[in-house]
C-alpha cells in the first residue's frame, strides 16, 4: 500500500481527495496496490467533515512519518509552501503540486535537493491545470528540438477577452462578470496584469530547454489597459486578440520569453479558444506544431493532473525522473524578435503598411524594439504584436 498526505485543503487539495473517492478502484488497478490517503494538513478545522480522523496541524506528523511516500502540496504561494516542500524532500519524501509560483521561482532549488535525495518532484498542473502538456514536453516530444511554445496560459483572462470580443463588453464590465462567476478574485491583479500566465511561460521554458528563466526576468504586459477598439478593429480584419505566454529559442542560441496580449489570425488552432480554457501550442523540428487544448483550472481538472503525478511519482520510486533546469538561461528582451505590429491612432499609415480600418494599421515585420520607436514618432495610441 502506498500513502500520501495533502497540504492544503483547499480547491485543489479537496479535488485530489475527491478524484481518489471517485477513482480509486481504477487507481489502485493502474498501481497495482491500494492508494491510502493518511493524512491532511490544513489550519482549518476539518473536524466537522469526512477527513475529520486524518486531518492534522503539525507538519513534523508527515515530516517524520517513514511510512509516508507522498506529500502533495496544494496550499499555494512560496513561504510556508516553499518551507515544507524543502522540509518534505529532505526527509525523502517525493512531492506533487500544482503551485506555479513556487515551481517557477523555486523549482531549480527543488528539484536539485529532490535529486539528491533520490525523490520526484513533479509539478504537472502547474502550467495547464487539467491539460497534460509537461510530461509530453519532457518524454513525449523528446525526440525534437523544441523551437516555440505559446500559449493562452490563464483561463480568466481569456474568458475577459471572450466577452469582449463576442459581446462587446468592455473590460471592467468583463471583469466584474469573471469576478461574479468565480473566475476571478477580488484582486485579479495575477491574471489581468499577465503574472500567472508569466510564471507558467517561465517553467515551460524551463522545461524545454533545461535553463532557468525567473519570472521577474521577463517582459510581462497583461489585458488591464485592452480597449475594446481595438479588439474591435482586430476582428474586422481577421483577427482575435488572445493573452499569450510565448517562449521562442533564437537561431543564437539565446532564449526569449514574455506575455502580452496579441492579434492572431481567425484560422490559428488558438484563436478558437474561448471562455476559460486555455490551449498551448508546441513547435518542435520534427513533429512541427502540437496544441493541448482543455480546461486549464478547476477543483477536479487539476486534481486530474496532480493524481497523475502521484501514479507517476510511485511508478518511479526506485528510479526517479530525470528532470530539471541548471544555470540561468541567457536571455534575450523581445527588442530582437521580428513580428509584425498592430499600431492605431491618429497618424499617417507608415510605409509597407497595411491599413485595416478604425485608424489601426498592421505595420510589416520588424524587431519590438523598431516597432515602439515607430509608434512614439507616429504617437500611436495602441501597440500589440502579432503572432507569426
Amino acid at each position: 500500500m502506498a500513502n500520501f498526505a495533502i497540504m492544503g485543503f483547499g480547491t485543489v487539495g479537496s479535488g485530489v481527495a475527491e478524484v481518489l473517492r471517485m477513482n480509486g478502484g481504477a487507481i489502485q488497478e493502474r498501481l497495482g496496490e491500494p492508494l491510502h490517503l493518511k493524512y491532511i494538513l490544513d489550519v482549518r478545522d476539518l473536524s466537522a467533515t469526512p477527513y475529520a480522523g486524518i486531518a492534522v496541524k503539525d507538519f513534523s506528523v508527515l515530516e517524520n512519518d517513514p511510512a509516508l511516500d507522498v506529500v502533495v502540496e496544494s496550499i499555494g504561494g512560496a513561504k510556508v509552501a516553499l518551507e515544507f516542500t524543502r522540509r518534505a524532500l529532505l526527509a525523502g519524501k517525493h512531492v506533487v503540486t500544482s503551485n506555479k509560483e513556487l515551481v517557477a521561482s523555486h523549482g531549480k532549488e527543488l528539484l536539485a535537493i529532490a535529486k539528491e535525495k533520490n525523490v520526484n518532484y513533479l509539478f504537472e498542473a502547474s502550467v495547464g491545470g487539467g491539460i497534460p502538456v509537461l510530461r509530453p514536453l519532457f518524454q513525449c516530444l523528446a525526440g525534437n528540438q523544441i523551437e516555440e511554445i505559446a500559449g493562452i496560459l490563464n483561463g480568466t483572462t481569456n474568458y475577459i477577452l471572450t466577452r469582449m470580443v463576442k459581446g462587446g463588453v468592455p473590460f471592467d464590465e468583463a471583469l466584474r462578470e469573471a469576478q461574479a462567476k468565480g473566475y476571478a478574485e477580488q484582486n485579479p491583479a495575477a491574471d489581468v496584469e499577465g503574472l500567472d500566465a508569466g510564471r507558467k511561460i517561465c517553467i515551460l521554458s524551463d522545461l524545454a530547454w533545461g535553463r532557468e528563466v525567473l519570472p521577474e526576468k521577463i517582459s510581462v504586459q497583461g489585458i488591464s489597459g485592452l480597449d475594446l477598439q481595438d479588439v474591435e478593429a482586430a476582428r474586422r480584419a481577421g483577427y482575435r486578440v488572445k493573452l499569450l505566454g510565448r517562449a521562442v529559442k533564437l537561431a543564437d542560441g539565446r532564449q526569449c520569453a514574455y506575455v502580452s496580449p496579441h492579434l492572431v489570425q481567425e484560422d490559428s488552432p488558438i484563436a478558437s479558444v474561448d471562455d476559460v480554457f486555455n490551449a498551448i501550442m508546441i513547435r518542435g523540428n520534427a513533429v512541427g506544431d502540437v496544441m493541448f487544448y482543455g480546461r486549464g483550472a478547476g477543483d477536479l481538472p487539476t486534481a486530474s493532473a496532480v493524481m497523475g503525478d502521484v501514479i507517476d511519482v510511485l511508478q518511479h520510486r526506485e528510479k526517479r525522473r530525470n528532470l530539471g533546469w541548471s544555470e540561468s538561461a541567457e536571455l534575450a528582451g523581445m527588442d530582437g524578435l521580428p513580428m509584425r505590429w498592430y499600431l492605431r491612432g491618429a497618424f499617417t499609415p507608415p510605409q509597407g503598411s497595411q491599413e485595416i480600418g478604425g485608424g489601426a494599421v498592421l505595420t510589416g515585420v520588424m524587431p519590438a524594439g523598431e516597432a515602439r520607436a515607430l509608434a512614439e514618432n507616429l504617437g500611436a495610441e495602441a501597440i500589440l504584436p502579432v503572432l507569426p
